[in-house]
């Protein structure tokens, strides 16, 4: 912060600021950008205080001799030979002389911007990061980060990772202490359109405290990415990592708590989802996606950590994670379809797949529903319908018995007959479905001894262990 004004700094600002403080030494290896943000910090003069050296290497040939062959070269992978190439330059070279009184620091990024044969539609995406000292002999943290650049010409996007650069070093010094913070300075003399920060994580000695779940969730709130997401083990990733060229078959809900009925619904949607891929040996995804602004809850206030003690749980029984702000359906089919060409699969309720042929959803789109469910089955996307059971009259209601306004019973046949929702309750345990989530919630609460039996046995101990901490609260 500029304390004589207490506004924050300008791209120029900080860099000038960096220049003159002299306490920072390091060295800048940017690829497919050109070199945007050395560049900022040339301009502003004083340049020699800030940069050991400045460099890019666009030839694949002369990128390999530098930092070995890579099968991606706009990858993680990619990113983190950069540093560790310069920045044990750096420190080899510089350590004897300067190492004492100098923190040492390599930003490098690998970019893949729009090129000038271009004819519209490719992926604008690349990875930054910086290795850096807190402390003069201080050992390394890296940060990384994953952007997709959305400008539409090459010009904007070299300005725009130019000031990423610069936000990202001068944050890794002066923002360290507000998560929130640091998070938001990412895109200080940007537009939000101008860029999508799908990933960020800090790894090293001085980060030790850090959850990048929670990062990850902060990007999501601070509206610099639509999801997070986590795999089974816990690890953050950029999405596509994960998911590209992966059959994925995703169930959303509150998970408030797991029940066996979750579990279920997803073996049940196997069966079907199982038959329709290339190979019957082929593997898939299983995610389980909860979102901060549902189409469908009712708004609540929930905490960082709440959010992460469902991960917790859903992370237990080997499912991997997305958190995303989508509310409607449609949008968590392009955002999946982003990343594979390979079969997805949304699994979902009776009840839910009831409240998508209501229209009052859809009024914000000029095509109604019809525009829903057009954007919903743009692409190899099928819904997997799990029964309920209706207690009013004793019995399960599958998707062929779905309760939609009778205009409409011709487009829920139409989508039946061509597959693109099918109906799971053939393969469903008829022996789950007598509790809904709701009663296995007022179970746990009441400590109703019967929850037990209605939840994965691997998480029962997580459960016990979040009531009594409830109760001692109270």
């Amino acid at each position: 912060m500029n304390v004589a004004d207490n506004k924050p700094l300008s791209t120029r600002g900080k860099a000038l600021r960096m220049n003159l403080d002299g306490t920072t030494y390091g060295t800048f290896a940017e690829i497919g950008a050109g070199q945007e943000t050395a560049a900022v910090f040339f301009r502003v003069g004083g340049a020699s205080g800030t940069i050991a050296k400045s460099i890019s290497a666009y030839d694949m040939t002369m990128s390999d001799a530098i930092y070995g062959p890579s099968p991606r070269y706009v990858s993680r992978e990619r990113l983190v030979a950069m540093l560790d190439h310069e920045y044990g330059l750096l420190a080899e070279r510089l350590g004897p002389k300067r190492g004492a009184t100098t923190t040492f620091f390599a930003f490098c990024n690998t970019v893949r911007a729009r090129a000038y044969s271009d004819k519209g539609g490719a992926e604008c995406q690349g990875w930054v990061g910086i290795r850096y000292q807190l402390r003069p002999g201080g050992a390394a943290n890296d940060i990384l980060l994953h952007v997709r650049m959305l400008d539409d010409t090459y010009s904007e996007q070299q300005r725009a990772l130019g000031i990423l650069g610069v936000n990202l070093i001068w944050a890794a010094w002066h923002h360290r202490e507000s998560l929130q913070a640091f998070v938001e300075s990412l895109i200080d003399e940007l537009r939000v359109e101008s860029m999508e920060i799908d990933m960020l994580k800090f790894t090293g000695p001085d980060f030790g405290g850090i959850d990048n779940r929670e990062v990850a969730l902060q990007l999501v709130e601070s509206n610099l990415t639509e999801a997070a997401f986590f795999t089974s083990e816990g690890e953050v990733m950029q999405a596509s990592e994960k998911l590209y060229r992966q059959p994925v078959l995703v169930l959303r809900g509150s998970f408030h708590p797991v029940t066996l009925v979750h579990v279920d619904m997803l073996q049940a949607a196997a069966v079907e989802f199982r038959g329709r891929l290339k190979r019957p040996d082929q593997g898939w995804i299983e995610l389980m996606e909860f979102s901060m602004n549902n189409l469908f809850a009712v708004r609540s206030e929930l905490s960082h950590a709440d959010f992460l003690a469902r991960a917790d749980v859903l992370q237990k029984l080997g499912k991997s994670v997305l958190i995303s702000k989508f509310g409607a359906f449609h949008r968590l089919g392009t955002y999946l379809s982003r990343y594979t060409q390979e079969p997805v699969g949304l699994v979902l309720s009776v009840d839910v797949l009831e409240k998508l042929f209501q229209e009052k959803w859809y009024e914000d789109l000029p095509g109604g529903i019809l525009e829903n469910f057009g954007r919903l089955f743009k692409h190899a996307l099928r819904l997997y319908v799990y029964p309920i059971l209706d207690r009013a009259e004793g019995q399960l209601r599958s998707a062929e018995e779905a309760r939609v306004p009778e205009h409409l019973h011709s487009l829920l046949a139409y989508l039946l007959q061509n597959e693109r929702i099918l109906n799971t309750a053939p393969h469903a345990n008829r022996a789950v479905l007598d509790f809904w989530t709701s009663d296995v919630r007022a179970m746990i609460e009441q400590d109703d001894a019967r929850w037990r039996a209605l939840v994965p046995p691997e998480i029962v101990g997580d459960y016990e262990r979040a009531r009594l901490a409830e109760g001692a609260k109270g």
